[in-house]
This record gives structure tokens, C-alpha cells and sequence, in this order.
């Protein structure tokens, strides 16, 4: 089966990705910073291992956006929150292993990637989590449906959107990688 690697995306326009960083270093320097490091992220997380697939937003256009590599698979966020969002592309994809991250975390290697997929061997769901109670990876077997639960009732960019995701799958075996940090504000580019 297809391994699938799901990166998180926005167009990088500024006032529309990364706007707490953003407020700290003015809208151009944050969407500049984003697309510099989605591009970097790609190139390291290229792997015959797994197949990357783009998760586009807006949708139209980032399904026909230049800025990200031509060759790579894309597909449509879709509406709602980022639960509905995410709980989206993890069905979307072909059936296999699939983890999603967002762009954001630049401290990620293929070497964490490749971790991920072996812990799904074991477990049933692998989550990646960050110091601040979010987590940088969320993945899943996927040989069978996925927690109709999945996602509900998390409290999202607060500390304890990791608590509240796991407690959405109470019932399945859980794997943790090592702790990786997002970039969210001026302080996490000094860490």
C-alpha cells in the first residue's frame, strides 16, 4: 500500500498565512517566510518512500498555483476548521499509512517522516507533538475507517489541542514521535 505524506498549505499571500507572525514581522516578511520555508520542507521531505500530496488553500487557487512544484500531487483543503480540514485529507488520499504536517515546523526531516510510518506498523494513529500542547504530525494505519470522533471538540491553537485529539480516539493504540516545534510568532524563529 501507498505510503502518503500530506503537507498543509495556504497560498503564501500576505495577510492570509501566518498572520500571528505576521504581527510581529509585518505581513510581506511572514508570507516571504512561509513560502521560503514550504519549498525547503518539500525539497528535504522528497522521499521514494512515500508519495507527498499537497493539501491546497484557498482551494481554486491553490490547485492551480505556480509557487508550489508542478509535479507534486495536489488536492483541495475544502471548508470548515482545521479538524474538518485535516480529518478531510486524511481520508482523501489512497488507502495506506498517511501522515499530514503542516508547513510551518522547520525542524522536520525525513528522518521523522520515516519514523512515522514505522510506528504506524505498530500503532493504529502517530502523533508528532509540539512544547506548546499542539502536535506538528498527526498520522494513521488507515486499513480500515478512521474514528468518526476524530477531531471533535479540540480546542485548536490553545495548549491543549493534543489532549483533546487524543481523547477523540480513546480506544485505538497511539504512537508519539519526538517533540518538534512550529513556527507561530517572532519568538519560535529565535528558538
Amino acid at each position: 500500500m501507498q505510503r502518503s505524506l500530506v503537507i498543509m498549505v495556504k497560498e503564501p499571500r500576505p495577510g492570509r498565512v501566518k498572520t500571528r507572525l505576521g504581527r510581529d514581522i509585518g505581513m510581506v516578511g511572514a508570507a516571504w517566510w512561509f513560502r521560503h520555508q514550504t519549498r525547503s520542507l518539500i525539497r528535504r521531505l522528497r522521499d521514494p518512500r512515500w508519495q507527498i500530496v499537497l493539501a491546497v488553500s484557498p482551494d481554486r487557487e491553490g490547485l492551480n498555483s505556480r509557487v508550489w512544484p508542478a509535479d507534486l500531487t495536489r488536492a483541495a483543503q475544502g471548508r470548515g476548521d482545521l479538524g474538518h480540514r485535516m480529518g478531510r485529507m486524511l481520508r482523501v488520499v489512497p488507502k495506506g499509512p498517511v501522515c499530514l504536517i503542516g508547513a510551518d515546523i522547520p525542524g522536520i526531516t525525513r528522518r521523522h517522516i520515516a519514523r512515522a510510518f514505522d510506528e504506524l506498523g505498530k500503532a493504529q494513529m502517530v502523533f508528532g507533538p509540539a512544547p506548546d500542547g499542539g502536535y506538528w504530525l498527526v498520522g494513521a494505519q488507515r486499513y480500515g475507517a478512521l474514528p468518526e470522533g476524530l477531531f471533535r471538540d479540540v480546542r485548536w491553537s490553545t495548549e491543549h489541542a493534543l489532549a483533546d485529539t487524543l481523547a477523540s480516539v480513546p480506544d485505538l493504540r497511539v504512537a508519539m514521535l519526538d517533540p518538534l516545534r512550529d513556527v507561530d510568532t517572532v519568538a519560535d524563529l529565535r528558538t
